[in-house]
């Protein structure tokens, strides 16, 4: 016989964790298998970086404790061309390698009451009043948290995303680069930035991630390092564990289908565009998942989960997301994302602002609109502005 859930999750990650514990939280008595192909623990590409905002909304489903022995990070340095702000943040961040960090979710998941079955998702379909899984598993409710190459997404033709890719190594973290995360913008047609990120316990994460324009375009490994070398000059000396990923960017409008399938984190394609930042985003559209499918399986109408889960992001992400593109295609700009650092280097409620809209939800506030204005019509103040002053 095909084992029956009510909710099945692909992918065991951030986004397929959030999305069992919502459910969960929920509907406690559920039936929530999580599918992944991989053993946990297990290393993935990213930047490590973990925003309070995320840990907020996981102590919300009950997840403790989740970063209480990684040191926090409280300082962020912004770089482009000379151009420099460096103050620490309004909330710190904590830099824990996602082998450990996707790992204490699953835990946390396992502890709620997701079952984590070992399987590699090869084909999804709906039959009848089920969404069945490579003829072995079936329930009423999918969510796809399988990533950049999500087999669920391709199983709905949903539109590929615009992408970024990115190359990720660790490394010894250098003592001026102790306690902070370092990023250094480049411009130019192909925008991307270099970062150097410490984790606390000797060895920072350190990488570069650009926007590729257009299909055919792509960067080998040689052209990433060398690119990280000149903007963070020995960033990658004594790195190892290097691995790539691709990114798919949120873009200036996410309308999530309707229906019994939805999509989650990474494999939603809602990575913050200006950022590369995909921890919050992949929590946020988690939870909402899994409450909406709890919801729906709860009033006997699991074919409406899609509908629930549009009305949650709706009202969660929407505006984040649109002011996130906005300020993404704005940065394209050199001398827009230099008018920014210089603002934030003079005013710390602009650096906040801009690292809320970098880093979890936030948006364009009035705020850093007059500032912007201000250093584009002011070009003089250049000088003072960027000296470093925190």
């Amino acid at each position: 016989m095909t084992p029956r859930w009510d909710l099945l999750v692909v992918g065991a990650g951030p986004a397929g964790c959030a999305t069992a514990l919502g459910a969960l939280q929920a509907g406690p008595g559920l039936r929530v298998a999580l599918l992944d192909r991989a053993g946990f623990p297990r290393d993935k590409a990213c930047g490590d970086g973990v925003a309070a905002e995320a840990i907020d909304l996981l102590r919300d489903v009950g997840v403790s404790g989740l970063v209480d022995d990684w040191r926090p990070v409280r300082t962020l340095r912004l770089s482009r061309d000379g151009h420099h702000a460096a103050r620490a943040m309004a909330r710190p961040a904590w830099v824990v390698p996602r082998a450990v960090l996707d790992h204490r979710l699953l835990r946390a998941a396992q502890q709620a009451g997701a079952t984590l079955v070992r399987h590699r998702v090869r084909s999804v379909q709906r039959v009848g009043g089920a969404v069945m899984v490579d003829d072995r598993l079936q329930a009423p409710v999918l969510v796809g948290a399988d990533g950049a190459q999500s087999v669920v997404r391709r199983s709905m033709s949903a539109s590929r995303p615009r992408t970024a890719i990115a190359l990720r190594g660790y490394a010894p973290t250098p003592p001026e680069r102790r306690g902070a995360q370092v990023i250094a913008f480049r411009g130019g047609r192909r925008p991307g930035y270099a970062w150097s990120f410490d984790r606390g316990d000797g060895l920072a994460n350190v990488g570069y991630g650009e926007i590729l324009a257009g299909r055919r375009a792509h960067s080998t490994r040689a052209d990433m390092l060398s690119r990280l070398e000149a903007l963070l000059p020995g960033a990658a000396h004594g790195a190892g564990d290097w691995r790539g990923a691709q990114l798919p960017l949120a873009g200036w409008h996410w309308r999530p289908p309707g229906g019994p399938v939805l999509l989650a984190g990474d494999a939603a394609g809602v990575v913050n565009p200006m950022t590369g930042e995909g921890i919050y985003d992949a929590v946020a559209t988690g939870l909402a998942a899994g409450r909406a499918a709890a919801e729906a399986i709860a009033a006997g109408r699991p074919e409406h989960a899609g509908v629930r889960y549009r009305a949650a992001v709706r009202s969660v992400l929407a505006r984040h997301q649109r002011h996130a593109a906005a300020a993404a295609s704005l940065c394209r700009h050199g001398a827009v994302l230099e008018a920014g650092l210089r603002a934030s280097a003079a005013d710390q409620q602009i650096f906040d602002d801009l690292v809320e809209l970098g880093l979890a939800r936030g948006t364009i506030t009035a705020r850093l609109v007059r500032g912007l204005a201000r250093e584009l019509v002011r070009p003089e103040r250049a000088t003072a502005a960027t000296e470093e002053t925190g």
